[in-house]
């Protein structure tokens, strides 16, 4: 079935999305000094180091999902793709594994060039894909784009995380980290305060902050249901 021209826009809206977050991630690494890998990261028990290897790892499953069509219906879309998990516990597998193969790059230039390497490739194939299209991933079924819809909150978060510790880095750009908070609302099922920036309600949102007493008040009923721990 053909798409209307709203739904071509919004398409398109979601691809250059992606591909805005996706490059000023991938730029801030580029930027860092070999000595910022080993800084602590937003991601809680990850240096930056550790969080670079999850990247390229998330890069990655880009790449294989794009590359895994679908012939069935959407089981999800952009925001039900996210579930919600408690906090990280340390006994994951694979967040135990990250740790030891980012240090298992030695020379953090290595694990920069990996992830500029692979991460390219991620962005071209968004790109180059139809994002009416359908894929397959974590068993469940969504147009490419609504998966990189989804994404864009993942790289934004990751953007913050990155930069945690790095007050000179850049961060996000402002039009991802309002497509960012959009998303987070829509999980929670309510807008965040108004005085929130978007950065503040990404953080606070998702546990990277604790508010002030004066944020936890504006919050109101929502302060209850945080933090939003995605999975």
């Amino acid at each position: 079935m053909p798409l209307s021209a709203a739904g071509v826009r919004h398409y398109r809206a979601a691809v250059d999305l992606f591909s805005r977050s996706w490059t000023a991630l991938r730029a801030a690494v580029a930027g860092l000094a070999a000595e910022d890998f080993e800084r602590p990261s937003g991601c809680a028990g990850w240096l930056v180091r550790d969080l670079v290897c999850h990247l390229v790892i998330d890069a990655q499953d880009v790449l294989i999902t794009l590359a895994t069509p679908a012939d069935t219906a959407p089981t999800v879309d952009a925001v039900t793709y996210w579930r919600l998990v408690g906090p990280a516990t340390g006994e994951d597998p694979l967040d135990a594994l990250i740790p030891r193969l980012a240090a298992a790059y030695g020379d953090p230039g290595l694990l920069a060039f990996h992830l500029d390497d692979v991460g390219s490739a991620a962005g071209r194939a968004a790109v180059l894909a139809d994002p009416a299209a359908r894929v397959g991933t974590r068993g469940e079924v969504l147009t490419v784009g609504d998966y990189l819809s989804a994404y864009v909150l993942e790289w934004t978060l990751h953007h913050l995380d990155l930069i945690a510790r790095l007050p000179s880095a850049a961060g996000p750009p402002a039009e991802t980290l309002a497509a960012a908070r959009g998303a987070l609302e829509r999980i929670a099922g309510a807008p965040f305060p108004a005085a929130f920036t978007d950065r503040d309600a990404l953080l606070v949102g998702t546990g990277r902050r604790a508010p002030t007493g004066a944020e936890r008040a504006a919050l109101g009923g929502l302060a209850a249901r945080l933090p939003l721990v995605l999975g």
